[in-house]
């Protein structure tokens, strides 16, 4: 018999979650700032934002000079709030004596560097200062990204060094030429292929503004109009708490674009709930670390990644937007069902009804503030670019806010909304220059085209799913550990090449490194959502990861599936008939629920040996139709109806007579509602 649990308090977990995530997240252990510094801070911050939304809404810079001025302000601010070391004294009157030689070294040289830019583009030649200058340059990026992001910067320090040093020194394949410092310098500084390229471009734009338009709808009181939404359409279905987790994760990871941050915010509220309302620990932890993780491949938003994919892509973002939404959907459907399905079995009940929200009520007190997001997506499908459209939803959120007294946004709230998105874009900020090392190095070592190149000798032409097979380990081992869009953006520069080259679509390459980058979150040894899941379930890490991976099935599965077929991607292939989409789209959704089911299974125990061993079969018929529904083929489509009809036959009729005993609550919960 289990111990009953310690009540612990609201604040006694948020502090546990805050512990938490700060052992993973970089961003959860910033400085402090009292008197006149916390001031002078909230100025700079504010300052930023105004720039940001000046230079993206009048475009006045051209694209080198706004990612500098954007560096410009990103480092100092970073050694103002990052702490040197994690056990360092966060609350604090000054910042340290080193931090300010780091912020003038930063606004000097990058200042130098806006300055001389379009001479040496013009040239080409790089005098002595400038190569030196080019090294304060990156040292000052490294020691940021050491801050806000460790592993990532150690990730680039092996990059670096291996295009700078050791790779001149390695036979065959991955040899690299001895490159000079003023060869490294100009292809990592002074060019638009190392910290002032296409990451630094992204962070200067998209990103920037849409974490500014997530914290404006954090203070219009969006994140409650979403529990609240959420708990009128699920919260009476059995296992309701659970339901209101999986739907508030994944919007809210939708917009802030961080898994581990979703975790610790939401988790603290919706993990109790499901332990309370009769789930195990583990997988309520597991629960919300797989919601939290999906948030960063759904749109509209996409965390902000789908920017950057667009931008490799030379698409527009619409149709990266468009092309996600099947694989988001099905994936938190298979989510649904199965929290659904382990209510079932353990008997779970919805929530009281005088505990759910009236939807009328709810609409009429916060209804208006899906306004934003309706002109955000509205102004995107006619044409505007998804900049434009963003900083208009950002000046729409203010007024609209006005329409309830309960959700309007002061002077003092529109300050905070200010400061709060300008803090959150200083980490992914660093992330992106850094990973424009990574890029260089990759660019001038030819390292993914001979990683590919030696990936496909391995493979041999055509064959698409050992090549997926390969990418998809790379892309989970990268991904570790590192943020969205930063491991999005290593995977890319690696296994799109290898993906292309066993062919696949441009689209569908992209799409499968950016699913199986993001759920490295859950996939274990490191799995760091689930780890703070874990953490603030009080359950078992291991135990939690492994019930991640199975809840994120349909995640793991369906890259797969798109890899051959694009047709789930809907609009990424010329040609493709809507109605085409539509039925693939019908079949993969039988699919996943077939798979989900087949996962779910009940408790093995409760059979004897015959039984258990048929109701083993009868879960690899459903998984095995689930997989064939999944592909979009008509002689696959009549191979699933086949297997399913012949597991509900067995279900129904044969193992009934198998079974010999089992307990009355056992044979209660083995009839399953199809």
């Amino acid at each position: 018999m289990e111990e009953p649990e310690k009540i612990v308090s609201q604040t006694e977990l948020d502090d546990k979650a805050q512990k938490l995530v700060e052992e993973k997240d970089a961003d959860s252990r910033l400085r402090v700032y009292v008197g006149p510094m916390e001031k002078a801070l909230t100025a700079v911050l504010l300052i930023w934002a105004v720039f940001q939304v000046w230079a993206n809404m009048f475009g006045t810079l051209g694209a080198v000079k706004l990612r500098t001025a954007h560096i410009m302000f990103l480092l100092p601010l970073a050694f103002t709030l990052y702490p040197t070391f994690k056990k360092e004294r966060r609350r604090r009157r000054l910042m340290p004596v080193w931090d300010i030689a780091l912020i003038a070294a930063a606004i000097l040289s990058y200042g130098y560097l806006f300055m001389r830019y379009d001479a040496i583009a013009r040239t080409g030649r790089l005098n002595s200062t400038d190569v030196w200058v080019g090294v304060v340059c990156l040292v000052v990026a490294f020691e940021a990204a050491r801050r806000a992001s460790g592993n990532l910067a150690i990730i680039a320090l092996i990059f670096l060094s291996y295009f700078a040093v050791w790779g001149r020194y390695i036979p065959g394949t991955f040899g690299t030429s001895a490159f000079t410092l003023k060869r490294v310098i100009k292809a990592l500084v002074w060019d638009t292929n190392g910290i002032l390229g296409t990451g630094a471009g992204v962070s200067a734009t998209y990103i920037f503004v849409f974490v500014l338009f997530g914290a404006f709808l954090k203070y219009s009181g969006f994140s409650q109009f979403i529990n609240d939404i959420a708990l009128t359409l699920v919260g009476q279905t059995p296992g309701g708490p659970a339901k209101v987790a999986v739907i508030a994760s994944a919007l809210m990871g939708m917009i802030n674009g961080s898994a581990i941050a979703n975790v610790a915010t939401t988790g603290t509220i919706t993990i109790p709930l499901m332990k309370k309302t009769g789930y195990k620990k583990d997988f309520a932890a597991a629960v919300e670390a797989v919601a939290s993780t999906g948030g960063q491949f759904t749109p509209p938003i996409m965390g902000a990644v789908g920017f950057v994919m667009a931008e490799f892509m030379c698409v527009s973002y619409t149709k990266v937007m468009l092309a996600a939404a099947i694989p988001a959907f099905l994936y938190y459907l298979s989510l649904l069902y199965s929290v659904h399905l382990e209510a079932k079995r353990l008997g779970l009940s919805g929530l009281a009804k005088e505990n759910i929200p009236k939807a009328g009520e709810v609409l009429r007190a916060r209804g208006h503030l899906l306004i934003p997001l309706i002109v955000l997506l509205a102004l995107m499908f006619t044409g505007y670019t998804p900049l434009f459209a963003a900083i208009v939803a950002i000046f729409v959120t203010i007024p609209v806010s006005f329409l309830r007294r309960e959700t309007r946004m002061d002077l003092k709230t529109i300050v905070q909304a200010t400061v709060e998105g300008s803090r959150s874009a200083i980490g992914v900020g660093i992330s992106c220059i850094i990973i424009g090392v990574i890029i260089g190095s990759v660019n001038m070592t030819s390292l993914g085209l001979n990683f590919g190149n030696l990936i496909l000798r391995v493979v041999g032409d055509g064959h698409l799913f050992l090549g997926g097979l390969m990418v998809m380990i790379m892309s989970i081992i990268l991904g570790m550990g590192v943020p969205g869009v930063a491991a999005y953006v290593i995977v890319y520069v690696v296994a799109v090449p290898v993906l292309r080259g066993v062919g696949a679509t441009e689209m569908a390459a992209n799409m499968f490194c950016l699913i199986y980058a993001c759920l490295s979150n859950i996939t274990p040894p490191v799995a760091m959502s689930s780890y703070v899941a874990a953490g603030i379930a009080d359950s078992n890490m291991t135990k939690t990861s492994l019930i991640a991976v199975k809840l994120g099935v349909a995640g793991f599965i369906l890259p797969f599936f798109f890899l051959n077929n694009p047709v789930l991607l809907y609009g990424s292939t010329e040609g493709v008939a809507l109605s085409e989409t539509i039925r693939a789209f019908v079949t993969a959704t039988l699919g996943v629920l077939a798979i989900a089911e087949g996962l779910s299974g009940l408790p093995m125990q409760k059979y004897n040996v015959s039984a258990t061993a048929l109701r083993l079969v009868t879960r690899a018929m459903l998984v095995a139709g689930g997989l064939l529904f999944v592909n979009p083929t008509l002689l696959t489509d009549a191979a699933a109806l086949a297997l399913i009809a012949a597991e509900v036959v067995i279900d129904r009729a044969v193992l009934p007579k198998v079974q010999r005993r089992m307990p009355l609550k056992a044979a209660a919960g083995a009839n399953r509602s199809h």
